[in-house]
């Protein structure tokens, strides 16, 4: 492959990386990504599973790299399709998931009011957040940074991104996930501490979100341990479901 070249003409050490995008529901454009959060302690029940209070704490954040995001499609198995494959990752022996609502932000802005948030959203998808929890959990003990625990390569499956002007803004949706047909996680968007536009205009106080950013906006409780050959298949009523292999 030829090197590219810089502004003044002499070659650069690499080409630019390919974006990252996920599909569009019945278009042929994608969603090219840009930066990913996670909101964390979003349900209470979730919250309390960990050990923390719901009740005394306001949403906070955290971020994951965009390249950890892929497309998974929908109801692969179902087709008779061979399933999408998500490698389990090194460096850990707890493997957890985390099924979540994901925002995909259209319009920028910065300091948004709650009331005019869901102006700012371009659709919704339902993703994954696969977590080292083994890795977080030291790293909360030494009281260092999470970023491995959350920020690895595949550590984002996410199904294609359904446009609010056709799916709505789902407030109150069943939101599941089975490993190998046993139901692990059940809840309800209803049931969020903070629903999407106060999710919203808490994260503009501190970035401005532009067009491509991701937000995963929390999880319900049930969170658990997945391993190598185990089938997950996941979803959000009335946005959508995905299925993969862990290898």
């Amino acid at each position: 492959m030829p090197l590219s070249t810089t502004e003044t003409g002499s070659p650069a050490p690499f080409s630019p990386p390919t974006p990252t995008s996920l599909p569009i529901v019945d278009s042929r454009e994608r969603f090219y990504l840009n930066r990913v959060y996670c909101v964390g302690r979003n349900y209470a029940e979730h919250a309390r599973e960990l050990g923390n209070d719901p009740d005394r704490e306001p949403p906070f954040f955290f971020a994951k790299p965009a390249d950890a995001v892929f497309a998974v499609t929908e109801g692969v198995l179902a087709r008779g399709v061979a399933p999408h494959t998500v490698p389990y990752p090194p460096e850990t022996d707890n493997l957890h998931f985390e099924m979540e609502l994901v925002v995909a932000i259209g319009v920028a802005g910065t300091d948004i009011a709650a009331t005019d948030a869901l102006a700012h959203v371009f659709g919704y998808g339902a993703g994954v957040d696969l977590t080292r929890r083994d890795l977080q959990n030291a790293a909360k003990a030494l009281r260092r940074p999470w970023d491995l625990a959350k920020g690895f390569d595949f550590s984002g499956p996410c199904t294609p991104i359904a446009p609010a002007s056709v799916v709505g803004h789902p407030e109150a949706a069943c939101i599941w996930l089975d490993v190998d047909g046993a139901r692990c996680q059940t809840g309800d968007l209803a049931d969020q501490i903070w629903p999407v536009p106060g999710v919203i205009a808490a994260l503009s106080r501190f970035v401005t979100l532009r067009p491509g950013d991701l937000i995963f906006t929390g999880t319900p409780a049930g969170v658990g341990r997945i391993e190598p050959g185990n089938v997950v298949r996941a979803g959000i009523d009335g946005v959508g479901d995905l299925e993969f292999l862990v290898t």
